[in-house]
């Protein structure tokens, strides 16, 4: 069955996924494509924005060209509508077939179960590409072995300064200081460093900004 999926998705024109699923992002600091999601409608990122001093109280996506563009903000709701397509799997595949890295989510997290499974079987069918995914649904970690070896999901604390949680094997903080992540120091660009997406980095920590 696999191998017939497979050869149905390399008939699909990037073109036509592109209907289906809405655009994938481009972002100058990354090696690879991402898939971006309205903050707005986080299921828990919602509640701790209303939290001082949790890391969603400042989210960067609820500010700056996300909210400064409405085509922008625009674009992510006809993504998050689109996960509910039956060829949304088949679609995303077939838009990542020479990606060689892939993030999910630069804005936005998992919806539910359903976009969780559906998110693992894209990643099952592009087993050439690292994906990772950042997120703050606890309720994840039950699911955790169904997932896909070349997907990295980093639980993120939902406090600034924050210890990672103990029970994920990969996870990320936001801390003052002590931050791990060399971006800030490269430009604002990932470069050459690929922590977030191996799984080796027990805990990849980001600073405040």
């Amino acid at each position: 069955m696999l191998k017939i999926f497979n050869k149905n998705i390399k008939k699909m024109l990037v073109k036509d996924a592109k209907q289906i699923t809405g655009s994938l992002t481009q972002t100058s600091k990354m090696p690879g494509k991402s898939y971006s999601l309205p903050a707005w409608e986080c299921k828990t990122g919602s509640k701790l924005r209303l939290i001082k001093g949790s890391v969603c109280g400042s989210c960067y996506a609820l500010k700056g060209n996300y909210t400064r563009y409405k085509n922008i903000k625009e674009a992510q709701y006809v993504r998050l509508k689109a996960i509910k397509k039956p060829a949304w799997v088949a679609a995303m595949v077939a838009q990542m077939q020479t990606s060689k890295f892939f993030r999910w989510h630069d804005a936005g997290d998992v919806q539910d179960l359903r976009h969780l499974l559906k998110i693992f079987k894209v990643c099952e069918l592009t087993p050439n590409t690292k994906h990772w995914m950042p997120t703050r649904e606890a309720w994840i970690h039950k699911y955790l072995h169904k997932k896909p070896k070349n997907l990295v999901i980093r639980f993120s604390s939902h406090m600034i300064d924050f210890p990672p949680m103990k029970a994920w094997s990969t996870t990320s903080t936001v801390v003052t200081s002590g931050s791990t992540c060399p971006s800030p120091k490269q430009g604002n660009k990932c470069k050459d460093c690929r922590a977030c997406w191996d799984p080796k980095i027990k805990n990849v920590a980001y600073g405040k900004h």
